[in-house]
């Protein structure tokens, strides 16, 4: 097992390679801490589903469960990665339901491989991606009920372009998350998400999560104004990392197969900054 430094670094190399700024240096070292520990939980609980060599992962879900049901009653959890979280649930007053609910969407991945609706799909991100948002107003101390809808819509968003991104990735771990509706609507086989390169129909469906993608990250846009300060660089950062990679995605034609769709930093931080214009540096409300 690594040590906990080595858990540590492991942790930000990977938040380093996401497409949306976790936990951006232009943060102090205190929100960094706290968003990179919740990045650390989740990506751990990613882990257990997706990477071979963790067991049982039903069995391991349950433990990390009963680790955070330990966590709030006080007590030291056992799983380094839910340890981690102890300071920033104390110093956030972070609640355990979103927690819970990241449990639960990994839950679900081991027994549900794809979705026929695009509706089953967003049901399915309100324990996926949701949850990731509203610990994110939590730790900067700006959650209200408005401001958690418009994150649902930001967070779905994200996880959506995640989704057409890794089309070929989830197919090969024997998940399709694209809508089945959508998929036959254009005339896609199963055969289509193992290609070396993305069939024109498969292409089409892409497109469409993407556009249905930008249109959320445009009705979470306000969240954006609500707030001040340090949430509102961090909020326009991820919605800049979403419109970076809707642009990605179009740059590419679409062709998540034949290549590693990413956004380049430069558009990202382009994205960033005009966000941050447009919405203006003077004070949200509180």
């Amino acid at each position: 097992m690594s040590s906990g430094g080595d858990d540590a670094r492991d942790v930000a190399l990977k938040a380093r390679r996401e497409n949306f700024p976790v936990a951006s240096r232009l943060l102090p070292r205190g929100h960094r801490h706290h968003l990179l520990a919740v990045y650390g939980f989740a990506r751990f609980v990613d882990d257990i589903g997706d990477e071979p060599g963790h067991g049982d992962p039903l069995r391991l879900l349950d433990a990390v469960e009963t680790d955070l049901r330990r966590l709030y009653a006080g007590r030291t959890p056992y799983l380094p990665a839910v340890r981690d979280l102890e300071a920033t649930v104390t110093a956030c007053s972070l609640p355990p339901a979103p927690f819970h609910r990241l449990v639960e969407a990994n839950r679900r991945d081991q027994t549900v491989t794809r979705y026929k609706t695009f509706d089953e799909l967003l049901d399915y991100c309100e324990l996926s991606a949701n949850p990731v948002g509203h610990i994110v107003l939590h730790v900067f101390g700006v959650a209200a009920p408005d401001r958690l809808d418009l994150s649902d819509r930001i967070c779905t968003a994200l996880q959506i372009i995640e989704h057409c991104q890794d089309v070929g990735e989830d197919y090969a771990r024997g998940r399709i998350y694209l809508p089945n509706e959508d998929l036959q609507r254009f005339g896609c086989v199963d055969a289509d998400l193992a290609e070396a390169s993305t069939p024109g129909r498969l292409r089409d469906v892409v497109a469409l999560q993407t556009e249905r993608a930008e249109r959320l990250l445009h009705e979470g846009d306000p969240l954006v104004a609500s707030v001040n300060g340090l949430a509102r660089l961090a909020i326009a950062g991820y919605i800049a990392g979403g419109h970076a990679t809707v642009a990605a995605l179009r740059q590419a034609e679409h062709d998540v197969l034949g290549r590693t769709v990413r956004p380049r930093g430069t558009r990202l931080v382009r994205a960033w900054l005009r966000i941050l214009a447009r919405r203006g540096l003077g004070r949200g409300r509180p």
